[in-house]
């Protein structure tokens, strides 16, 4: 498998580009929503309201990806930046793209309890990366 022969360094990068991509995937939901009521195009955001209830929990998914990216961001900056190499780091930020990815489908789908354990685990997910980075800087 290419990821077991990838430098943990290099797959923190790649993991910050898919889960930055992974913002996006609920807006295209979003953006099928809006279509399906007709766009609104001088007033995009005036529509929330007369989405349907799948195309709002789209949104929602939407912006809270972006509160989730800044955290592992910063976090896997830093395993990245203080060199932090175990096993423990890779399956986190591997997790945590994955999590985040099911997270975002169990918002739209309104599986409340499994979409919060999701926002959970890669929450801790980032949490250990941070932790991860800290003990690596303080031993050097």
């Amino acid at each position: 498998m290419i990821v077991s022969q990838m430098p943990v360094s290099v797959l923190f990068l790649y993991c910050i580009a898919v889960a930055f991509l992974e913002i996006y995937l609920p807006f295209l939901v979003v953006a099928y929503a809006r279509l399906s009521i007709g766009y609104d195009y001088s007033a995009p955001r005036a529509m929330f309201d007369k989405l349907p209830p799948y195309g709002q929990r789209a949104t929602w998914a939407h912006q809270n990806c972006f509160e989730g990216f800044m955290i592992f961001a910063v976090a896997a900056l830093m395993a990245y930046v203080t060199g932090v190499n175990s096993p423990a780091s890779a399956y986190a930020a591997l997790t945590f793209i994955t999590v985040r990815l099911l997270y975002s489908v169990f918002y739209i789908l309104d599986i409340a309890l499994a979409r919060s354990l999701m926002y959970a685990v890669g929450l801790a997910c980032s949490c250990t990366l941070l932790v991860l980075s800290i003990i690596q800087a303080s031993s050097n």
